[in-house]
């Protein structure tokens, strides 16, 4: 671990939305977070608890944005702009729905396989990168919150 790196292991979906809801605690206006890991291995359940850590109503509505690319939340502490560019082929998709207002707006950006968007992504982004560790349970994940975007 390196200064710019915090690591936690979480046991359960609970667990991932506890640590996601500390992490948006210290959250300010203009933050990128890019999720990485593989199908399933915690992105949506994170933004749901970090949904809750801003104070979102209804965090449980927080799902995977895949069909809309984009779903807005506010009414917490800071709008929190949830969103999955899986199914976008170039970056110059991103670019057309205007996610630069939103990347260098007034709230928080949660980034679902972000890698694909990469080099539109500002300096500042962190990632938050989710392992599976089945050697340790089924439900075991390893989150790893490190300044920079993905590489």
């Amino acid at each position: 671990m390196n200064d710019g790196e915090r690591i936690w292991e979480s046991g359960s979906v609970e667990e991932t939305r506890r640590i996601a809801g500390e992490i948006a605690q210290d959250a300010q206006p203009g933050d990128v977070y890019a999720l990485t890991g593989e199908l399933g291995a915690g992105k949506t359940a994170f933004a749901g608890g970090f949904a809750a850590g801003l104070h979102v109503p209804y965090p449980e509505d927080v799902v995977s944005p895949t069909y809309t690319i984009l779903q807005i939340h506010e009414g917490g502490r800071l709008p929190l702009y949830h969103f999955d560019v899986y199914r976008l082929t170039d970056p110059e998709e991103a670019d057309a729905i205007g996610i630069d207002e939103y990347l260098f707006g007034d709230g928080v950006c949660l980034i679902e396989w972000a890698s694909r968007i990469r080099e539109l992504l500002p300096p500042r982004t962190r990632e938050v990168i989710f392992e599976r560790r089945p050697e340790r349970g089924e439900d075991c994940r390893r989150i790893t919150l490190r300044q920079g975007g993905p590489a």
